[in-house]
């Protein structure tokens, strides 16, 4: 089944389909308000409400009127544990530079000797 999208993110995918077609996104803005009946501002604000990265998966803060000890408690553990996913996520990010890294440089000490010989074959034409 297909996965429900909310307005806001049906909104950012087309204004994101007319900028890639060469459209302005402020043009995008007002076409798309004329669409949907709404001022050029709430398409803008939707716009930005529907970007991918919005849909983190974590929970929004909740507003409260009081702290408690224990919320406070639990709102330190979860940050520390969001930390620790960051880290988590730092590592594999630097490995799979690494491996990257690592490719080309196998690719490029390879490809060298080849690349010097033609370079010296030039040279010697020159001379």
């Amino acid at each position: 089944m297909a996965e429900q999208k909310t307005r806001a993110q049906e909104i950012h995918d087309k204004v994101e389909e007319l900028v890639a077609g060469g459209m302005s996104r402020p043009d995008a803005f007002a076409q798309l308000a004329t669409e949907y009946k709404l001022k050029p501002n709430s398409v803008r604000g939707a716009y930005y409400a529907g970007r991918p990265g919005n849909q983190s998966g974590r929970p929004r803060r909740t507003r409260r009127r009081e702290t408690t000890p224990e919320d406070a408690i639990a709102d330190a553990r979860q940050a520390l544990e969001s930390a620790i996913e960051a880290i988590d996520a730092e590592v594999a990010a630097a490995e799979v530079r690494a491996r990257e890294a690592k490719a080309e440089h196998e690719a490029m000490a390879e490809a060298s000797e080849g690349r010097k010989e033609e370079i010296r074959a030039k040279i010697a034409a020159l001379a």
